[in-house]
């Protein structure tokens, strides 16, 4: 029996959008359906490069369609919640882009009404569902080098400084930790559990949004140390050090990389991955599963994953006295 197409609708016409429309018009039974931009000339251009059946100049119109089954949010991390509950109230599973929500309060809306409609939600954390992460987490989990002692993960890049680029405004939670120090964060979490103590440090853009944040997750007999910046190129790696040996993800570790693996006598080995894709296909093909499945949450990036993660930014901020409103 042919599984059943998944007609897909997206908010937000940005980068992040293009890559993930690619992505998936690469995945059997599923469809661009709809693109949703703010300017209709815009959507339209979008609708012709990835082949969606219709442009629509707003997003209601977009969550309103009944022909759509799930809904991509890819609009700046401020607008998330008031996206996702747009799109349950007209009945359409979500597919929210990371970081879920601006603080714990949003993502608990976010989730509490996805309950009440009885509809699938979750959080578009790519990196849980790449291979080469999956393996990671079962060498991590099988002590193949032994416990955990300490994590070093860091990302960081420099873009060219603009006061009205959406990485810079922190009106719309722009700066370093929700759009890139999230990541780090979630290798500590997924690998390490939640952490006894946070302590951070961070410096600020002009506009108020944190140029780079530097991170300790405390726990009883190891620790992450995280780093996120838009001050300068780095490995962007998550290097594991382990009682027998270590365990690194090659740059760039949150997306498709490769992964080494170094024993205590400096013998190392390279593990590949045949990735033919961007990487979002992945989660893609997860989402699709589950509401083929009549799910309603993931049992990957799991709604208590999602919370653990906004739950551990809110606590960062707090270290470095952030406030987005």
């Amino acid at each position: 029996m042919k599984p059943k197409v998944i007609y897909w609708g997206i908010i937000g016409a940005g980068k992040i959008a293009s890559k993930f429309a690619e992505d998936l018009n690469s995945i059997h039974n599923c469809k661009l359906y709809g693109i949703a931009s703010r300017h209709l000339q815009k959507a339209e251009a979008f609708k012709s490069q990835y082949k969606a059946e219709k442009a629509f100049g707003n997003y209601e119109d977009l969550a309103a369609d009944d022909n759509i089954d799930a809904i991509y949010i890819a609009t700046p991390h401020s607008f998330h919640k008031a996206h996702t509950l747009l799109c349950l109230n007209h009945n359409k599973s979500v597919l929210c882009e990371k970081p879920f929500a601006m603080n714990l309060q949003e993502v608990e809306d976010m989730i509490r009404l996805s309950k009440q409609k009885n509809l699938l939600l979750m959080e578009a954390m790519w990196t849980a569902f790449l291979p080469h992460f999956q393996y990671v987490l079962k060498l991590l989990q099988e002590a193949h080098f032994g416990k955990i002692l300490k994590l070093e993960a860091d990302f960081g890049f420099h873009p060219h400084y603009e006061e009205s680029s959406r990485l810079f405004d922190k009106s719309v939670g722009g700066g370093s930790l929700l759009d890139i120090g999230i990541y780090p964060i979630f290798a500590a979490l997924s690998t390490m559990g939640i952490p006894t103590t946070i302590e951070a440090t961070a410096a600020y853009f002009p506009t108020g949004a944190d140029s780079k944040c530097d991170i300790v997750f405390g726990y009883p007999n190891s620790e992450g140390i995280l780093k996120s910046t838009l001050l300068e190129e780095t490995k962007t790696e998550a290097i594991f050090y382990c009682e027998h040996g270590k365990i690194k993800i090659n740059g760039q570790f949150h997306q498709p990389s490769t992964v080494k693996l170094i024993d205590i006598n400096g013998n190392s080995k390279l593990k590949t991955f045949d990735y033919k894709t961007i990487g979002y296909s992945y989660e893609i093909e997860h989402f699709n599963q589950l509401l083929r499945d009549g799910k309603t949450e993931s049992d990957i990036m799991t709604f208590e994953r999602s919370l653990e993660l906004i739950s551990s930014l809110d606590k960062v901020r707090r270290n470095i006295n952030l406030e987005y409103k």
